[in-house]
């Protein structure tokens, strides 16, 4: 098959001492697209490394010192070979056709970037929601959902090279709010696509950053929002 046929996709999982690791990585490797690459990115784990020793002829592995996710991607970014990003994160899984359909959707439509609909799971696997996305997508209505806080899950996305080299990297200096930060960065510069199908398993548990962090998000969210006012307000 021919380059152009089937680009490359990168996928990239940050990695800090999550049990989840091993599930997330198997979800990545059994893709029904043939050509990717799986790029674990040890954010300075001191936990469950054992977890990915099965997986390490399969995987491209990096480790560097713990400096958080927006760092642990934008790592795995510059050792990228892929055509297409695509983020995983540690705690969730795809499901086996999530880069081929996800892709295929793109070329269909000419996006760049785009998002999809997920189904939220516990700790034991089980899911335990309905599809989440918007009812009715729209431009407008993406506009209005940025400008009262980050509507777009980070494992559902997917982005043509292109728009990292326009857009740049995550802020390392965002801990919790580095997604919505570049979310809206993108949105300013591209027509974000919409694929109304789950082909993400978000997992809810104890130990998530959004349980466990839930003011320090919520005020790093806030920031950004006042930050980007001005550049949604003017949106056109």
């Amino acid at each position: 098959m021919e380059h152009k046929e089937c680009p490359k996709v990168s996928i990239i999982i940050p990695f800090f001492n999550c049990k989840y690791i091993s599930r997330a990585i198997s979800s990545a490797i059994k893709q029904t697209y043939p050509n990717i690459e799986v790029i674990v990115v040890d954010d300075g784990s001191t936990q469950y490394l054992s977890k990915l020793k099965p997986f390490r002829d399969k995987i491209i592995y990096i480790r560097k010192k713990n400096g958080g996710t927006a760092s642990a991607l934008n790592e795995g970014i510059r050792n990228t070979n892929g055509d297409y990003i695509v983020w995983l994160s540690s705690d969730d899984l795809f499901f086996e056709n999530k880069v081929e359909t996800q892709l295929n959707f793109m070329n269909s439509q000419n996006y760049l970037f785009s998002y999809t609909d997920y189904f939220c799971i516990n700790e034991k696997n089980r899911i335990i929601s309905d599809s989440i996305g918007p009812l009715n997508f729209s431009t407008e209505e993406l506009l209005k959902s940025l400008r009262i806080g980050c509507p777009i899950n980070g494992s559902t996305i997917m982005m043509q090279r292109e728009v990292i080299d326009s857009v740049g990297l995550f802020d390392e200096s965002l801990i919790y709010a580095n997604d919505y930060d570049y979310w809206i960065r993108v949105f300013l510069q591209y027509e974000i696509g919409y694929l109304n199908k789950p082909l993400t398993l978000y997992r809810i548990h104890r130990n998530m950053g959004t349980k466990l962090y839930t003011y320090d998000v919520l005020n790093e969210s806030e920031k950004v929002k006042l930050q980007y006012k001005k550049d949604l307000d003017q949106f056109k």
